[in-house]
């Protein structure tokens, strides 16, 4: 049957399939007709005033799916967070999906889509794949407004003393562009601004996204975004939106942008889809507004976060748990074989042959990530993604590797069957929330410095030796602790391919220690980033971009879009 099924692309399983009027789904949840907005046949967005009546509900339980380190053989993570709600459906328990939104940069590049695949895809994955409900172009806006308005201010006499080498609010683009991640602006003669080095990052790198993001409602969102630090001027002090005195207006144009989007997934589950910051860069999860809003809406919330559970995981727990006041309830920690194997050494055209001892070497991968959300005191469960090409033995091998370490785990197979090939994982996710104890805390506390937080992600979650800064990181640690900003959390910018910071040392590396280059203050988010390695705010295209393959034709159908 799966042999059958995979002859057909994403696109194709989407758009043979059948959805509900997006009233049908707002209706079976409860919303009323005053609390949502359709935006179009299949889309909506629900109203944060919502809100005000949803809170009189009990919340409903928050599960997270992340994984082990991502390989280009994939892990299907979105696949199986939205087959998982789907399961958790057919056997009697309301489930809603909460996911982040795509962004057009890998979209059209080289990462694919983020609505799910095969059976277990969010519908219309067309939208949501590319300009959806508008969310990121409204981010984009309220980003560059701010830039203009920055450049228009030192134009016009500087006031606010802005040192021009020193502004550190770059513009931004909901594309990958490597052309533009430095560019002078200013340029030709005194009535076109004042000549400086700027930017670009991708828009889901944006402050204003990871804000937006983690705002409860309008009023937190315009109070974050006065915070944001945007310069410093020429005797040192740091310049935030509010000197500038253009919250308001930024606000503004995220009013709309702040509502929750309504969707479905292939089965009719209800998805919530909002936000969509980088997990390598910012902190990788949907927004607490969505995630808050489902939890009122179901028993059971299925979100994800970005790439593995060194990023993803660590930053839902450390940063979007205290920024919102969840309490999750369990993990779910997902793997291929396909991956295991290319951890432990298998290159990727050679995946389709059987491998046993290097899957034995990679489950040291998994095994990390396993110690990693144990030390959270969170119930979890492995699920593995299963592949047409995996075999009895490799599965086999697997399965025993679990039992022998007394780790839950379940076969899973979304990508063909749906709901259906989730079951056993949804089985067996209520039966370690009703039966282990859930003691979550988040790994550090946030009275500690930024340097023991950094030490203690890096020795307890990457496994790495210890942590090197850097001279210019050193220095702005000090000067972070005089402006009272090394009380937040902290948010790592690392490669997602590796533990270490090197994208290289697949598996389990040691012996290795994390460099801290340097730090960026984002203070309307409420962390601080700190950067590792060679991780870049504005990616580049491959050399055979997805977007060769993507066309239109004359009656408006969408092709090649995975």
């Amino acid at each position: 049957m799966k042999s059958e099924l995979t002859i057909k692309s994403d696109i194709e399983i989407a758009q043979g399939s059948q959805m509900k009027r997006i009233s049908e789904i707002a209706y079976d949840l409860g919303l009323t007709e005053e609390e949502w907005e359709p935006y179009g046949h299949y889309k909506a967005k629900v109203s944060l005033n919502s809100m005000k009546r949803l809170n009189q509900y009990p919340s409903g339980k928050v599960v997270l799916v992340t994984a082990i380190n991502p390989t280009p053989a994939g892990e299907g993570k979105s696949t199986v967070t939205v087959g998982l709600a789907q399961a958790l459906n057919r056997i009697g328990k309301k489930a809603i999906v909460a996911m982040r939104e795509p962004s057009l940069g890998p979209s059209m590049g080289i990462k694919g889509g983020a609505a799910g695949g095969g059976y277990s895809q969010v519908m219309p994955m067309e939208d949501i794949n590319l300009h959806f409900t508008g969310d990121l172009h409204a981010i984009t806006s309220a980003h560059n407004a701010l830039s203009a308005l920055i450049d228009n201010h030192i134009h016009h006499g500087n006031e606010l003393g802005f040192d021009t080498r020193r502004v550190t609010w770059k513009r931004v683009v909901d594309l990958n562009d490597r052309a533009l991640r430095q560019v002078v602006v200013g340029l030709g003669g005194a009535t076109q601004g004042v000549p400086r080095e700027d930017g670009f990052d991708i828009t889901v790198a944006s402050e204003i996204m990871a804000i937006l993001c983690l705002a409860s409602d309008l009023a937190d969102l315009k109070r974050r975004i006065s915070c944001i630090v945007i310069g410093y001027s020429t005797t040192k002090e740091s310049i935030t939106v509010a000197d500038l005195g253009v919250q308001g207006a930024i606000t503004l144009l995220l009013k709309d942008a702040m509502n929750p989007n309504l969707v479905q997934t292939l089965e009719n589950t209800p998805a919530l889809i909002h936000g969509g910051p980088f997990a390598n860069i910012a902190h990788g999860c949907n927004s607490v507004a969505a995630t808050k809003m489902a939890q009122k809406l179901s028993d059971y919330v299925i979100t994800e976060a970005g790439f593995g559970a060194d990023l993803g995981a660590e930053k839902f727990f450390d940063i979007k748990t205290r920024a919102g006041q969840i309490d999750p309830a369990a993990t779910v920690i997902v793997a291929t074989i396909r991956a295991l194997k290319m951890h432990g050494g298998v290159p990727k055209d050679k995946l389709k042959k059987e491998d046993v001892r290097a899957l034995q070497n990679g489950l040291a991968n998994l095994e990390h990530h396993v110690s990693s959300i144990k030390k959270y005191g969170i119930p979890f469960v492995v699920a593995i993604n299963r592949f047409v090409t995996d075999t009895e033995l490799e599965v086999n091998s697997l399965l025993n590797w679990c039992e022998k370490n007394d780790i839950p785990v379940a076969l899973t197979d979304v990508w063909a069957r749906g709901g259906k090939g989730g079951i056993e994982l949804a089985q067996t996710l209520l039966q370690e929330i009703e039966s282990k104890e859930n003691h979550f805390k988040p790994i550090y506390e946030l009275h500690a410095s930024l340097e023991e937080k950094i030490e203690t992600i890096a020795k307890e979650i990457y496994g790495a030796d210890g942590v090197e800064f850097t001279s210019k990181a050193m220095k702005q640690m000090k000067e972070f602790d005089q402006n009272g900003w090394d009380q937040l959390p902290v948010c790592m910018a690392k490669t997602q391919y590796s533990l270490s910071d090197n994208p290289s040392l697949l598996g389990r590396p040691t012996g290795f220690k994390i460099t801290i280059r340097e730090f960026r203050p984002s203070i309307g988010a409420g962390f601080i980033v700190a950067l590792t390695g060679s991780v870049m705010t504005m990616p580049g295209l491959p050399k055979k971009p997805a977007a060769l393959n993507m066309d239109v034709i004359g009656d408006g159908t969408t092709i090649g879009l995975f």
